[in-house]
């Protein structure tokens, strides 16, 4: 870009601070806000495939990510009742063989806490935490930001990384569609050592099951195993990650299913639930000089494993987008043609996979066994996932949209 514009991003979460990190390491000018007093992330466990690794290392951060991680073996399908295994793929050495980098879980607050150090080093003054916006107003030259009880800001370009309930996207693009999908999700993290050895194999895990699946997977080096399931209920709509909930309650969730389910269940010091909600995809994030990124324009229901991935991948292309073109008009509009359809397609992926994990013929042992394996038969597993790993952010064209989703 010829001039080197101050930008302000909105948001301390994993896409804000990985999209500040990437500006940073170009030389732009960037402050980011978090509500927050401090920067203490909520959650569990994330999947980060090769395509979001890819970026984490373009950043320097493979070090640190490899030291907090765990890289697990492989991901399984088990049949929730009997059950019964099947390999979904490889991961470990052949991922990085096959696409260059490995497949990792890990905590959410780990990862969080590298790129927020990692920002910090890269500028001790970027990061402004207890600024809730509460105004966004533009011209054709600037963006300004009011804040409640702090100073207003005023910036050449502002990013929205503000989440599922992104402010930023209800005062410039509405609030949009929500909708319960009739779906709990539960989560828990559990010290590996109150499991038995045969709960803690390093590999990824999906129970698929009639109206519910479950998850599991080591993450932190294998220190701690994240348990995340969903089920089909209708009786609770509160859409917040920190709702506790009974250890008792969450195995009435789950009558009939295998014994090593409700083990992992009773092993859970704290659960939480929370409603999933579906939003259907944005095809527009930019408002003059101001743009979306992350779950604030593609929030997506977790059942493909992409969402903070996709986030990763956002803050990537859009540090390109400025370094490669010479206004912020054509820089903003080359960043949502390159995101939109590729993102739209990992949404709509997620959603395909509801019907999939929860099909009613997952309910008699022998139709479930045909079931799986004839939708996780080897073709259909490189349909659904080969397009999103071998995705490189820090490459792919951003001049040909078409391009854009090879």
């Amino acid at each position: 870009m010829k001039n080197n514009p101050g930008i302000g991003i909105i948001g301390g979460g994993i896409g804000g601070l990985t999209a500040t990190l990437a500006l940073l390491r170009k030389g732009f000018d960037v402050t980011v806000f978090e509500q927050a007093s401090v920067l203490a992330e909520v959650g569990a466990g994330l999947q980060i495939s090769p395509n979001g690794v890819r970026v984490l290392c373009l950043l320097g951060l493979e070090k640190e990510l490899l030291d907090i991680c765990f890289e697990p073996e492989g991901k399984e399908i088990r049949l929730w009742n009997t059950g019964d295994t099947w390999k979904l793929f490889d991961l470990g050495v052949e991922s990085s063989a096959r696409y260059g980098f490995p497949y990792v879980t890990v905590h959410r607050n780990d990862l969080h806490q590298i790129l927020v150090k990692a920002v910090e080093q890269a500028s001790p003054s970027s990061i402004r935490l207890d600024h809730r916006v509460c105004g966004v107003e533009q011209n054709a030259n600037k963006v300004t930001l009011s804040f409640d009880s702090k100073p207003a800001a005023t910036f050449d370009i502002v990013i929205g990384a503000d989440g599922v309930h992104s402010k930023t996207r209800e005062l410039l693009f509405g609030a949009g569609p929500a909708k319960f999908t009739g779906i709990v999700a539960w989560r828990g993290v559990i010290p590996a050592e109150l499991l038995p050895a045969r709960l803690t194999r390093p590999v990824g895990t999906n129970w698929v099951g009639p109206g519910g699946h479950v998850i599991h997977y080591p993450i932190r080096r294998g220190e701690l195993m994240n348990f995340t399931s969903v089920i089909e209920r209708h009786d609770w709509t509160t859409e917040s990650w920190s709702s506790a909930g009974t250890n008792q309650e969450y195995h009435d969730d789950y009558p009939g299913w295998h014994a090593d389910v409700h083990a992992y269940i009773s092993a859970i010091p704290q659960p939480f639930k929370w409603a999933l909600i579906a939003r259907p995809p944005m095809n527009e994030w930019v408002n003059g000089r101001v743009a979306l990124l992350g779950d604030a324009c593609h929030p997506s229901l977790p059942f493909l494993a992409q969402g903070a991935v996709m986030a990763l991948e956002d803050a990537c292309i859009l540090a390109r987008a400025f370094e490669e073109f010479d206004t912020i008009a054509e820089a903003l509009d080359r960043y949502q043609q390159a995101r939109i359809p590729r993102t739209t397609r990992a949404v709509m992926g997620a959603y395909a996979n509801t019907e999939r994990f929860h099909n009613p013929a997952l309910a008699d042992p022998r139709n479930g066994q045909a079931y799986i394996d004839e939708q996780w038969a080897a073709d259909k597993v490189v349909e659904r996932y080969e397009w999103l790993f071998r995705y490189d952010a820090t490459r792919v064209s951003l001049t040909d949209p078409e391009a854009a989703d090879a």
